[in-house]
């Protein structure tokens, strides 16, 4: 057993994969996806932003949502739902789609070369990443495989990986998973994601993204402390 294990029992491991499964799987999602009415309505009925399955004590965590319960309380309103609906829409469009005023790119690759090109080596060390875990993207070769919210999907996938080696009591199986997620953060996610979510903040114009990225932010940071990551590294990505 490593130092990163043996300093909480099976069941506290347990219940921190659960709980990073849980939230990475949404955020990943929510972030990927376009906000249509179909991704939103199972979100809002099950009050998914209730409360955070992990890194519930991150003050960004909670103050992410704070301002996506907000958001929640004037979608579920009749008169305000169309007009908040399309609200959203328009930021994402503002935000994620491909245009010379592109506010922020939402794939690690762009910010790793000085003419912003994607598809670059990083996105492939990315591809490689997954593969070795099982999954591949439908679209391969045709959209880039780093983009914000598959990342965090696959952190969600490596703590579900993780989930069932606890079940298996696999102490070998759950090691080389928390290693992954060590590796991948420290090589790939906390090298840009922090930045990003940070610009993400300053850049919405809704409290439905400012709330997604301070949500992923914190989480995200909780996640490296969780890890033992060098801390000075996981904050460095502030300035």
């Amino acid at each position: 057993m490593s130092l990163i294990t043996e300093q909480m029992t099976t069941e506290a491991w347990a219940e921190q994969l659960l709980g990073q499964y849980l939230l990475f799987g949404l955020l990943g999602k929510l972030l990927y996806s376009h906000p249509d009415s179909a991704l939103l309505k199972p979100v809002i009925e099950g009050d998914l932003f209730g409360e955070a399955p992990f890194a519930s004590d991150s003050p960004e965590v909670v103050e992410g949502l704070s301002l996506l319960q907000q958001w929640r309380e004037q979608y579920q309103q009749p008169t305000l739902h169309k007009e908040v609906l399309t609200e959203v829409q328009v930021d994402y469009m503002r935000l994620f789609a491909i245009t010379e005023r592109l506010p922020l790119a939402p794939w690690e690759s762009f910010y790793g070369n000085d003419e912003r090109l994607l598809f670059q080596e990083c996105m492939l060390d990315v591809r490689n990443w997954y593969a070795r875990f099982g999954l591949e993207l439908i679209n391969v070769h045709r959209e880039p495989d780093d983009h914000i919210g598959l990342e965090l999907l696959f952190v969600a996938h490596l703590a579900q990986l993780g989930l069932k080696a606890v079940e298996d009591n696999n102490a070998f199986n759950l090691e080389q998973v928390l290693a992954a997620q060590r590796g991948f953060l420290t090589n790939h996610l906390l090298t840009w994601a922090p930045q990003w979510c940070d610009q993400m903040v300053h850049h919405a114009r809704t409290d439905y993204y400012r709330g997604l990225a301070l949500v992923a932010r914190g989480a995200l940071l909780a996640l490296s402390r969780l890890l033992q990551l060098e801390t000075a590294a996981a904050e460095a990505v502030r300035s």
